[in-house]
């Protein structure tokens, strides 16, 4: 199939052919290169330049070769698991913690769900994240060997208002730290300006420096969770029932399922990003495991002390007053004392730069899939405009914190689930979970990859699940409606049966009728 984006490259490129200019010969190697013609070449040498300065990785999405790849030691293998736990042990989850309250469970309960689902959330990345190392390519690229060329530009597209999304959230939630610690002197807006700012700049310099950074900066917060949990764990109340009873208790315990569900499972669309450069022989099951408690431990310590501490708020209504001011102010009411606890509470903004980092970094090479001319588009650049969106997202839903978790958290579930069953199937059903079965030099060459006919379909018809089966502040499905008087968010269930039973028939039709 002819690509038509392949002109525009060309002309960008400045190759009649569309096609990358040749190397020099040996002949030639040392005469200078001519000067780059045009603002979009400019601004790529200047990239390039900044690669062989700060290792900035001006070909992130390029496939990585074994060759390009070098042996890293088994410490720094512990990043496989540090990354995510500093990306997940903060304010946001610590949010998300409240939740079950919002929804009528009582402790044992939200305690007993957030500890599940988020291993549950986390075998889903663990599996996404053995196809990095085995392949050499980004989330995004992995996809288009299930997805074809053209359903996966939407699905990068999904995944750049994703990463930007949650981004958005470790924003608010920082920024809600930073007003409380210094007694609302620095307005909300400024500290989310502060926190998506810092975030910007460590994800610009590359992978290298954010895996530098995520291997230590999840110390600094354990810590704090630990104290909080000491401080704290004396007033979590036990005693008191839920709110919810019957059909709305079921409806609440659904809903909190998916929200906790979303929060973990949402990483798997950017995955991969994270282990190109292992080598393809790593152990998968070392990948999986270290993956899959590097999310599910550090999320269910952040969310358990919310839990905590919003149980406490039946016999401590100093901490409820608090907590209506913000979620700054009843971490700081919580902890003792209180010098001590602004100090914590400095440390914890930070935890919302963790997020953004990791967002940013996976949004700007899920802009540069969307498009052939896109790629062409620096990612520093790139992750510029993400800066501009995530800021225009968290400012405009910082006054509704809750609301902005309950229905964004639970959007990433939903579509995050048909992604991986979609990708797993292909690679065990129909790939044999065999990776020289894949094409893996066509992996940018629309012809020598699957049209993807199979996968839009089951991916289409797992929207219409998520519709029926989702409870949103703004929307509730005919299923969730028959769950409880404000329904119960069934949506990743349904669309789990529905894409998981749909993707087999037609994508085998996909392959008899078209052989690829």
């Amino acid at each position: 199939m002819a690509d038509p984006e392949i002109g525009l490259r060309a002309s960008l490129d400045g190759n009649g052919r569309g096609e990358k200019e040749p190397k020099l010969s040996d002949e030639n190697v040392d005469a200078p290169a001519p000067p780059p013609r045009g603002l979009l070449a400019r601004l790529r040498h200047f990239e390039e330049r900044m690669d062989r300065k700060l290792g900035v990785e001006s070909d992130a999405i390029e496939r990585k070769r074994a060759e390009d790849r070098q042996y890293v030691p088994w410490h720094e293998q512990l990043s496989m698991a540090l990354l995510w736990a500093s990306g997940t042990m903060n304010t946001s989850c610590f949010a998300t913690g409240f939740l079950g309250r919002e929804f009528g469970l009582d402790l044992r309960q939200s305690l007993i769900i957030t500890v599940l689902v988020s291993v549950l959330g986390g075998t889903v990345v663990g599996a996404a994240a053995t196809f990095g190392a085995a392949t050499g390519l980004r989330q995004m690229s992995v996809s288009r060997f299930s997805f074809g060329w053209w359903p996966n530009k939407v699905i990068a597209v999904l995944n750049c208002i994703q990463q930007l999304g949650w981004a958005a959230v470790s924003c608010i939630t920082g920024g809600l730290a930073l007003t409380a610690v210094s007694d609302g002197r620095v307005s909300l807006v400024l500290g989310i300006v502060i926190l998506a700012v810092v975030a910007w700049f460590i994800s610009v310099v590359g992978l290298n420096a954010i895996l530098v950074y995520e291997r230590y900066a999840w110390i600094i917060f354990f810590v704090i969770f630990m104290i909080m949990f000491g401080e704290t764990g004396r007033y979590a109340d036990n005693t008191t029932p839920p709110t919810a009873t019957g059909a709305n208790l079921a409806g609440g315990i659904l809903s909190l399922i998916a929200i906790v569900y979303g929060s973990s499972a949402s990483w798997a669309t950017v995955a991969s990003d994270y282990y190109v450069h292992y080598h393809a022989d790593v152990s998968r099951v070392k990948v999986f495991l270290l993956t899959t408690f590097g999310i599910a431990i550090p999320t269910s310590i952040g969310m358990v002390a919310g839990c905590v501490v919003s149980s406490a708020l039946n016999i401590r209504p100093d901490w409820d007053e608090a907590y209506q001011k913000g979620l700054g102010y009843v971490i700081q009411e919580s902890l003792y004392p209180r010098g001590f606890a602004k100090f914590l509470l400095t440390l914890l903004v930070l935890s919302g730069i963790n997020t953004n980092v990791i967002g940013i970094y996976s949004a700007a090479l899920s802009f540069q899939q969307i498009s052939r001319p896109f790629s062409l588009v620096p990612r520093f650049l790139w992750m510029l405009l993400s800066l501009v969106c995530i800021l225009a997202l968290a400012l405009g839903g910082r006054e509704e914190l809750n609301q902005y978790l309950q229905s964004f958290l639970s959007l990433l579930g939903y579509w995050c689930t048909s992604y991986i069953v979609i990708v797993l199937e292909e690679h065990y059903i129909f790939r044999k979970a065999n990776f020289d079965r894949y094409d893996l030099d066509g992996w940018n060459t629309p012809s020598r990859l699957p049209h993807g006919i199979g996968a839009a379909v089951a991916f289409g018809l797992g929207v219409v699940a998520w519709c029926m089966g989702m409870s949103q502040t703004w929307f509730v499905g005919p299923l969730a409606k028959l769950i409880g008087d404000n329904g119960g968010d069934v949506a990743n269930e349904f669309t789990f049966v529905v894409t998981a039973l749909i993707y087999m028939p037609a994508r085998y039709l996909e392959l008899k009728h078209f052989g690829k």
